[in-house]
Order: structure tokens, then C-alpha cells, then sequence
């Protein structure tokens, strides 16, 4: 079969749509999985869930300081086993808060987490908004679960949690959360 010069023209042009379709395609499926951004900016929830940190009995999760920001910061760790997660925010007040990223209400749900909104968290799960400035202020209610100022240690340099606060609290999050 011979093909004129109008068909084959015809048939690049039809190559062409194909082939931007595909990139099209690929791109859709790449930030669907979460893709190789890495980056926490607003509304941005995920953390480096293939890179949760294993903390074994005797150590310790050290965030560094100079890492946090008014931009909510989630640092993903195991604990025997349970997959958990800690945010992390500097306040207005320039204090540098904690907790864990989980919501005291919905907790036991796989969606019971928060993901930053503006200058808010948002439950997952139930959708209540939580202002950032009282991450590690208030305890109780629809809000990620405080972690106090006895429960870690500060300096100028690190926040340090310890292995015994973290798996006091495994607890709270179920096998297939943020599943």
C-alpha cells in the first residue's frame, strides 16, 4: 500500500497527539504518585512516606532546628513496627511546636492525619481546620496530639523525642494509616 504526502502528513500529525497524550498521561500518574518533588508547600500533606526513619529502643528522633518554618514539617518514623508521624511549625511567636500527626478524635482512622492548609491544618479524616499557632497548645478535641515540652528536649540546634515518648504513643496511630 502507498501512502501520498497528504496521509503521511496526516499520520505524524496523529503521532504527535499520541505522543503528548502519553507525556500527558505519564505526568498525571506521576504526581497521582506523589512523583519525585519532595517538597511541603501549602497543601502540600505528604511527607517521605518510603523514608520513614526507624527508631529502635535506646534512640531518638533530633529534628534540626534550622529545618523549621512557618510551613508545617512532617517527619515520618517506625516505631516496632508502627508507621507515625511528627509535625513540626514554628509559631508567630517564633517557639518552634510539636505534635503528633494524628487527630485526638478521629484517631484509629487511616485518613485521621492533617495536611496543611494555608495556616491551618485540616484533619483528613473529618475535615475540621486546626490554626497552626496552637499546635502544641491545646490538648483534647479535633487537633493533632501535642507533644509537650516535658515529652522532648530543646535546644538551640535540635528538638529530641525520645523512644519511650514515641512508643507511648504508637498507640494512636492504626496499622493502615495514611494508607
Amino acid at each position: 500500500m502507498r501512502i501520498k504526502t497528504g496521509q503521511t502528513e496526516g499520520f505524524r500529525a496523529s503521532l504527535a497527539v499520541i505522543a503528548a497524550l502519553l507525556l500527558l498521561l505519564a505526568s498525571i500518574l506521576t504526581a497521582c504518585s506523589g512523583g519525585d518533588s519532595g517538597n511541603q508547600d501549602e497543601g502540600n500533606t505528604e511527607s517521605n512516606a518510603d523514608q520513614f526513619q526507624i527508631i529502635k529502643e535506646g534512640e531518638t528522633l533530633v529534628i534540626p532546628s534550622d529545618e523549621i518554618s512557618e510551613t508545617a514539617a512532617f517527619y515520618p518514623v517506625t516505631v516496632d513496627g508502627t508507621r507515625m508521624e511528627v509535625i513540626a511549625v514554628k509559631a508567630p511567636d517564633g517557639t518552634i511546636r510539636t505534635a503528633f500527626n494524628t487527630c485526638q478524635v478521629c484517631s484509629g482512622s487511616p485518613k485521621a492525619y492533617f495536611a496543611q492548609s494555608g495556616n491551618t491544618l485540616q484533619c483528613q479524616n473529618c475535615g475540621n481546620k486546626f490554626p497552626m499557632d496552637k499546635v502544641e497548645v491545646e490538648a483534647g478535641g479535633c487537633n493533632p496530639v501535642p507533644i509537650f515540652d516535658k515529652d522532648k528536649t530543646v535546644t538551640d540546634e535540635t528538638i529530641t523525642i525520645s523512644y519511650d515518648i514515641l512508643k507511648e504513643n504508637a498507640k494512636l496511630f492504626p496499622s493502615n494509616w495514611k494508607q
